[in-house]
This record gives structure tokens, C-alpha cells and sequence, in this order.
């Protein structure tokens, strides 16, 4: 976009950041001042699991952040693994459909003493994962550490005050329910932090 007077020319990237030329009336370069243009991403933050997928959405103006949408998706432990998957893919395709997310924060994954269930964390995060990667969003992984770190300001912290600060940096009237749909706003937060401050 230009906009152009005898004093002034406003060149914007748009982007986020515009420059406004001042310009005398001989022509000659008096100044140029540069505006930042405020511009709100919508995150999609991911607990990742088989058995439940915690998801939140956030927008998110660089200063502020505002819920849109926050649950979990669902499967039957008794159904076979390749049907949850396939729950777990018709459900997050869904998610991305409805809600157009710029960037997808997913919790990084750890290996505990349980390889079964993080062999299967994994093949239920991988699906997620192909879900962004088919609509080239961009993925940025946090470890639990980094989550409680940037929230409540302290690495170690419990999991109930992850959730209490979740709570009053969304303004929300209550802790979200249930709780991986807490930790995927929480992942979200981070994330938002992250992209501000990184």
C-alpha cells in the first residue's frame, strides 16, 4: 500500500511493521518513522495422548490472549488402536477446518519407563503433526519444563498452579476441564510468550 501527499509517503510491508516517510515540499527526506502494525495469531496448542488429545485455541495480539475454543478428543479404550487413531485424525482434522489456526504448540515428547505408551503417544501425535504439515502450518515443540517456566514464571512449578495461572492469564471464570484441555492452553501460552520474547 502507498498512500502519497505532498508531505508524506507511507510504504506498508504488510506485515506488521509500515514506514512513513516525511517528505518536504522541495522533496527533500525530513524523516522516516517506523509504526508497528498490531497483527493477532490464532495458536493451536496440543496435549498430546491416545486415550485423550487436550486442545486449546487462543488468539493472541502480542500482548493479550484470548480463548476461542478449548476440549479434548476422545477415544474408546476398548476399541482397536487403529480406530482411535482414526478418531483421533477425523477429529483433529475437524479442529483445523474450524478454526484456521496460523501455528500448531505441541508438547514435546519424553520417553518414561512405559515404551508402550509412549510408542503410542507417539503414533497419535504423529497424526496431529501430519494434519499441520498438510496445510504447511508451523510446529514448534515445548517440553513440560518450558511450559511451567513460561506461565507461572518457575520450572519446577506443580501442575494445579500451571492450571490457576492458565486460568487468570485467560480470564476465565474457571480452571478449564478437563485437565489436558488445561494443558494444551498452557502449551499455547507458552508458545504465545515464546513468540514474543524468542
Amino acid at each position: 500500500m502507498e498512500i502519497a501527499t505532498k508531505r508524506l509517503r507511507i510504504y506498508c510491508n504488510r506485515q506488521e511493521i509500515c514506514a512513513i516517510i516525511i517528505i518536504d515540499i522541495d522533496f527533500s527526506l525530513k524523516g522516516v518513522i517506523y509504526l508497528y502494525i498490531k497483527k493477532n495469531i490464532r495458536i493451536l496448542g496440543i496435549d498430546p495422548g491416545y486415550a485423550i488429545v487436550g486442545f486449546g485455541i487462543l488468539d493472541y495480539d502480542g500482548f493479550r490472549f484470548t480463548p476461542v475454543e478449548y476440549g479434548a478428543i476422545t477415544t474408546d479404550a476398548g476399541t482397536d488402536f487403529s480406530r482411535r487413531l482414526r478418531a483421533i485424525h477425523e477429529d483433529t482434522e475437524f479442529i483445523f477446518e474450524k478454526f484456521k489456526p496460523d501455528c500448531l504448540a505441541i508438547e514435546r515428547l519424553y520417553f518414561t519407563t512405559n515404551q508402550k505408551t509412549a510408542i503410542d503417544v507417539a503414533q497419535a501425535r504423529g497424526i496431529v503433526l501430519l494434519s499441520s504439515a498438510m496445510r504447511n502450518i508451523p510446529v514448534s515443540e515445548y517440553t513440560p519444563l518450558q511450559v511451567k517456566q513460561s506461565v507461572v514464571g518457575y520450572g519446577k512449578a506443580e501442575k494445579r498452579q500451571v492450571m490457576e495461572m492458565t486460568r487468570q492469564i485467560l480470564g476465565l471464570a474457571n480452571i478449564p476441564k478437563p485437565d489436558d484441555a488445561a494443558d494444551a492452553l498452557a502449551i499455547a501460552i507458552c508458545h504465545g510468550h515464546t513468540s514474543r520474547f524468542g
